[in-house]
């Protein structure tokens, strides 16, 4: 292939490290490249909560519209920012494999709060619900911006701590010595996995994207996005979910909560890697049918869009 592949990313510092990871991969198999920085709405707008922006996919949509107006060939994403239903004409083309899927709290250098009162910042409703669940005497605030303005953020206010993925921290290099792995807390959907897209109709640079797929990661981020997507949380509703394979073995475990944190709906199960194609979909059936989750979504999603909702 002759042509340079231009790839799509927001200019945040972990968006140009996820890239620029991608272009150094493309690059060794001997194809050129050329990255193309782009803002994105959910960088400019800082001031709301993500849930309230009504924007499905906000960090993916400006690179969505390069791609179908052909600024770019190929955008580069955390996975789980990524709406589970992609733009007519754009499809996965490769899941890179996947880094720590654990979220950590970064704290002041004690977690002597944990039993008394505490605050806690998360721009994400599935960390503070879940944190709520545990914690039910906490606070937690706002917290938006990229990693580098969350940090910054939590050392100018006097908040106990705040949440982050702990690959977005490695990645750079920026997670403090101060931080605990929240090994109880159930990750996003696909976090920790970077994913490239490109456009249906492109064959030749799907061809050599499809290069880069790591399967397992593949296998079980379409195993959490399928939960995901089943439950119609879209990037908003407090929904957990994480996929392992081991032996052979997809190995499962999912949630829903309440927005309050005082409910939370828990499946888990494994199947044979083989059986993977509708394993996300019955898991999520299962929370729907048998655990009142159907009732449950209906209430966030009335909670969350109060004028849309007819229900």
């Amino acid at each position: 292939m002759s042509k340079v592949i231009r790839i799509g990313t927001r200019d945040s510092e972990l968006a140009l490290w996820q890239a620029n990871t991608v272009k150094a991969q493309i690059e060794s198999l001997g194809y050129q490249t050329e990255l193309v920085p782009v803002k994105s709405t959910g960088d400019l707008i800082l001031d709301k909560p993500l849930y309230e922006l009504g924007i499905t996919g906000i960090f993916t949509k400006t690179l969505d519209i390069a791609m179908i107006t052909g600024q770019v060939d190929i955008a580069v994403h955390s996975m789980k920012d990524v709406p589970t239903l992609l733009p007519k004409g754009i499809v996965k083309a490769a899941v890179l494999k996947r880094a720590p899927s654990e979220d950590i709290l970064v704290h002041k250098g004690t977690t002597d709060f944990y039993n008394t009162e505490g605050t806690i910042a998360t721009g994400s409703l599935r960390r503070k619900a879940q944190w709520l669940h545990k914690y039910p005497t906490h606070k937690v605030e706002d917290l938006r911006g990229n990693v580098n303005t969350r940090l910054q953020k939590l050392q100018d206010n006097n908040w106990n701590g705040a949440i982050f993925a702990k690959a977005g921290l490695e990645r750079i290099n920026l997670t403090p010595e101060n931080h605990e792995v929240l090994d109880w807390m159930i990750p996003a959907p696909a976090q920790g996995a970077m994913l490239v897209v490109a456009m249906e109709n492109d064959s030749e640079t799907r061809e050599v994207l499809a290069k880069l797929n790591h399967e397992d990661t593949d296998i079980c981020t379409q195993v959490e996005r399928d939960f995901l997507r089943t439950l119609e949380g879209g990037c908003t509703a407090p929904i957990g979910a994480i996929a392992t394979i081991k032996n052979d073995t997809i190995h499962f475990t999912g949630a829903l909560f309440s927005l309050d944190g005082k409910q939370k709906l828990l499946v888990e199960n494994s199947v044979p890697k083989d059986s993977f194609s509708n394993f996300g979909y019955e898991c999520a059936t299962n929370i729907l049918e048998n655990e009142g989750g159907a009732a449950l979504m209906k209430e966030i999603r009335k909670a969350l869009n109060p004028k849309t909702t007819n229900e």
